[in-house]
């Protein structure tokens, strides 16, 4: 894939008022976000609809959670946890273990809420507070960004 083909594509998700748009050439991936969008639409959680048997692995996604946390982050007994790095959310320390957390869980402010994946490094993400765990916003496996809500907390 060339700069050429990469500029298409930002050309086609602009055209088409696509939120956002990942694909998968070999060992090349490209993700285009239209940051434009983000207002109109919400914002996408990143969840991939899977591959298309052409080659490319496409993503799609919108969602109303981001203005939900924009409002919860103004309400002073709830804590937003967020991704510290880019990478892919784990909620168990292995896929035979039970979830570090779930809704209803209660948790301390050391407890660990879930492991972030981040070039092949294991990062294990603290509660930061104390309280019970209201929402989990993402599904384990999923890839995630900087700055992404993770987890609803009430404080207690």
């Amino acid at each position: 894939m060339d700069l050429y083909e990469i500029q298409q594509l930002a050309n086609l998700v602009k055209d088409a008022d696509l939120y956002e748009l990942e694909i998968e050439r070999g060992n090349m991936r490209v993700k285009i976000v239209n940051s434009g969008n983000v207002a109109a639409h919400g914002v996408a959680s990143g969840v991939p609809t899977g591959h298309t048997g052409d080659g490319y692995c496409h993503t799609l996604v919108r969602e109303d959670k981001v203005s939900q946390v924009a409002q919860l982050e103004n309400d002073a007994n709830c804590h937003i946890i967020r991704s510290p790095v880019v990478g892919t959310f784990y909620s168990a320390p292995s896929p035979e273990s039970p979830d570090f957390v779930a809704k209803n869980s209660p948790i301390n402010a050391d407890s660990v809420v879930c492991i972030i994946e981040a070039m092949k490094v294991m990062n294990e993400i603290q509660a930061e507070v104390a309280g019970v765990v209201e929402d989990v916003l993402v599904e384990n496996g999923q890839p995630v960004e900087f700055g992404q809500p993770l987890f609803k907390i009430k404080k207690s």
